[in-house]
């Protein structure tokens, strides 16, 4: 039997690559996010152009998802923003927007997402970050966005466990995404490029590299998979390359 999942911030680098992996895999996609996909969306799928952000664009985007089919398998939380400044420089709008973005969207979400996956039951998994338990100057609200991210997670897995819906969350390290690359690109005057940045940044990691998009989309299918991960909720799982295994005193 197909199963349907939702992505969210289907266009980036991560939730493109997601996209991909589960309509390879045989799944029914449904993808949103606020920017256009382009031409490669796949055929038996559904994107929808909407901003997560805003509670009326979460009912409207369900309200499509349904039209499209009536049930839901699985949900990947992966939209996103980030506001890379110093928290005494970051205004009210910046910090809500990202807790708008990047929490109330998930709590909107699973709300909606609950009912269409209850009568079968599925997965959640929702794309937290390194950030959330180790974290660097600059990027205050992202980081709190992420770490409420994973104490959500927690408290999901224990409701919806009656209701034979897992709830786990991933850890992403730094990825090769439009998003780490417009970070790289901010507040760094005088020392260097982005791609050398990314490169001194591949360094620290044990791996020596930074991650792929597709590497991420793997392990999300891992969570989102009932045969493969039948036995976990309420998790975070890092994929970082190793770099939180590292002391940073080294």
């Amino acid at each position: 039997m197909t199963k349907t999942i939702l992505i969210t911030g289907a266009g980036g680098g991560i939730g493109r690559a997601c996209i991909h992996h589960f309509s390879e895999h045989g799944w029914r996609v449904i993808g949103v996010d606020r920017n256009d996909f382009g031409d490669d969306f796949p055929t038996n799928g559904r994107f929808i152009k909407a901003d997560i952000s805003r509670p009326d664009s979460v009912e409207n985007i369900f309200q499509q998802a349904k039209d499209f089919h009536p049930t839901l398998d699985a949900l990947v939380n992966n939209a996103a923003v980030q506001v890379a400044k110093p928290l005494v420089e970051t205004t009210v709008d910046e910090w809500d927007a990202v807790m708008a973005s990047n929490l109330r969207s998930v709590f909107l979400f699973v709300k909606l997402a609950h009912p269409l996956m209850k009568a079968a039951g599925g997965a959640i998994v929702n794309v937290s970050s390194v950030h959330a338990v180790q974290t660097s100057t600059n990027i205050a609200a992202y980081a709190a966005s992420k770490g409420g991210l994973l104490a959500l997670t927690r408290a999901l897995a224990i409701e919806f466990a009656p209701d034979n819906i897992r709830v786990n969350a991933i850890l992403p390290g730094a990825v090769d995404t439009p998003m780490l690359r417009a970070g790289l690109g901010r507040g760094h005057v005088g020392s260097g490029g982005v791609q050398e940045r990314l490169d001194n940044l591949a360094r620290k990691t044990v791996n020596g590299r930074v991650g792929t998009p597709a590497e991420i989309a793997s392990a999300i299918y891992f969570l989102a998979d009932n045969e493969q991960s039948s036995f976990m909720t309420g998790q975070a799982m890092i994929v970082d390359g190793g770099a939180t295994a590292r002391l940073s005193t080294e």
